[in-house]
């Protein structure tokens, strides 16, 4: 199929001026209006406006221009005898490629967030008209949609001799139509937001998620599994979409999940931390003025294994902690930044995943979506910010102010342990973990496990449990660990059995009334 004719309206004149320039050189004739064809016309490349062919002028201030007969019948027509014969009857000239681009809802009525009878005037009509009509008739028309395509057309006019492949043409069809999906499902997601029927915008009646693959990744979860990486479509890179890898191979799927658990857990540190994580959960986790000390307090949690898991840090990581991790292999390390010297001497592991990425393009919407195969699951991110002056001693004895500093840092890891969740800290360091167990009080005996295989003193620990305890066993087996005090939601329909089993043990315990499942 040779390009003899091409519209041409675009929004954005990026690369405009040396595409249509080539597309000159090559003796394609350009057809265009309004902006676009005074822009072209100013650069003395040779155009000839819609008007020109259709006999009409813009109209109602440019809402009308290119929705006329004549220019989608030369868009629409096929090689049909009958298509051929209504062709020449009304003296139209079939065109072979419709260059368009949008206007710029996104960038414009939602990126400014304009009245709605503003916004209004950036919704497209004429241009996904134009784009669709060349994409059903792909077989006789290319569409090009977006400035990124323009190098790639030319290339291929150049390898082809103008002869454009049909597999080029079907691609760029199929990618105009979810092109044109995209932009309207911005703009109903844009209405819905402002009527008045909704009221929980969070959680609008209908939901639109369009992805673009960023990369295949070898296999799932396992290697008969096949897997692939998405992000947002057109949108700014929010969570791991923003990962920068500075070194190592490719991520896996499971290098993806453990990753975000890791930085999801680190950045809930205002102090400057460390998170190591194994299958999503954690085995040590710390906070300390200095980076190095931090990493050695967090790999103490479990050392055994924390070989081959996550590092996570919420500061750049310095040379003094990039050589305390040198000496254990981990897969991946992933921090807001690494200096010089740390990045040169970690870049020495060829096993090694380095990542950059700020804490800022992690915290995403707020909102987390879950695939149950056909269903999905949407909910609001568990990030809700805890006053631990509403926090609520239930026993005689209060926790000291060292233990209410413990209980803080306790809790915001309990949370990203899996369900039923407990951790024993001290010393602003996790020491064991009990998690994902059926019975809230063997997740209590497997931390104690844990701790002891550190070799941890059991005295003076913190213990936090993601949920209510539902009966005194978990107590009475937390006091066996060595806990002074617990930290928990409350709840429960024994609580009053929970409390008293505390007093008995002469231990303090408070009620967040917050519960952090994580399933």
């Amino acid at each position: 199929m040779k390009i003899r004719r091409a519209l041409i309206s675009c929004w954005d004149k990026q690369g405009l001026e040396p595409f249509a320039r080539q597309l000159h050189q090559h003796d394609v004739e350009i057809i265009s209006s309004g902006g676009t064809a005074a822009f072209l016309e100013e650069r003395k490349i040779p155009v000839r406006r819609i008007e020109d062919i259709t006999g009409y002028p813009e109209v109602l201030g440019g809402r009308v221009k290119t929705l006329h007969p004549l220019i989608h019948a030369a868009i629409l027509a096929t090689d049909a005898e009958a298509h051929r014969a209504d062709l020449e009857k009304l003296g139209v000239t079939p065109l072979q490629l419709v260059v368009v681009n949008l206007y710029p809802f996104v960038g414009e009525a939602i990126a400014r967030n304009l009245p709605l009878e503003e916004a209004i005037e950036y919704i497209d009509i004429g241009g996904p008209t134009l784009l669709r009509g060349a994409a059903k008739n792909y077989r006789h028309v290319v569409a090009l949609h977006h400035p990124d395509q323009y190098q790639g057309f030319l290339e291929m006019m150049e390898t082809h001799h103008g002869d454009i492949p049909e597999s080029y043409r079907r691609e760029r069809a199929r990618e105009v139509f979810f092109y044109t999906s995209w932009y309207d499902g911005q703009v109903q997601a844009y209405l819905g937001s402002r009527a008045a029927s909704d009221t929980d915008s969070l959680f609008p009646d209908y939901q639109a998620l369009f992805l673009e693959k960023k990369q295949d990744l070898r296999y799932g979860e396992n290697p008969h599994q096949q897997a692939a990486v998405y992000q947002s479509f057109r949108a700014a890179p929010q969570g791991l979409a923003g990962l920068e890898q500075l070194w190592g191979k490719p991520l896996s799927f499971n290098n993806y999940a453990d990753v975000h658990a890791a930085y999801a857990l680190v950045l809930e540190f205002a102090d400057p931390g460390v998170a190591i994580i194994k299958h999503t959960n954690p085995c040590g986790a710390a906070t300390h003025p200095e980076l190095a000390e931090a990493f050695r307090k967090a790999l103490r949690g479990d050392s055994l294994s924390a070989f081959g898991g996550i590092v996570a840090c919420n500061r750049c990581i310095d040379l003094a902690m990039a050589e305390e991790m040198g000496k254990i292999f981990f897969e991946c390390i992933i921090a807001p930044d690494f200096d010089a010297e740390a990045l040169a001497l970690l870049q020495k592991k060829k096993n090694l995943r380095l990542l950059k990425l700020a804490p800022a393009t992690f915290a995403g919407d707020g909102k987390a979506l879950q695939s149950l195969h056909n269903t999905f699951l949407s909910q609001e991110s568990d990030t809700i910010v805890e006053k631990p002056q509403d926090w609520k001693v239930v026993t005689r004895k209060s926790p000291s102010p060292e233990e209410w500093k413990e209980l803080e840092f306790s809790w915001k890891l309990v949370k990203h342990v899996k369900s039923n969740a407990i951790i024993l800290t001290r010393d602003l360091e996790l020491y064991g973990v009990g998690a994902g167990q059926m019975s809230r009080v063997d997740s209590v005996k497997i931390a104690r496990m844990k701790a002891l295989q550190g070799k941890r003193e059991l005295q003076g620990l913190v213990l936090a449990s993601d949920a209510f305890f539902p009966f005194r066993d978990g107590i009475d087996e937390a006091v066996n660990c060595g806990a002074t005090a617990i930290i928990q939601p409350g709840g429960s329909i024994r609580d009053e059995e929970v409390i008293q089993a505390a007093n008995e043990h002469q231990i303090s315990m408070i009620f967040t009334g917050i519960r952090h499942f994580k399933h």
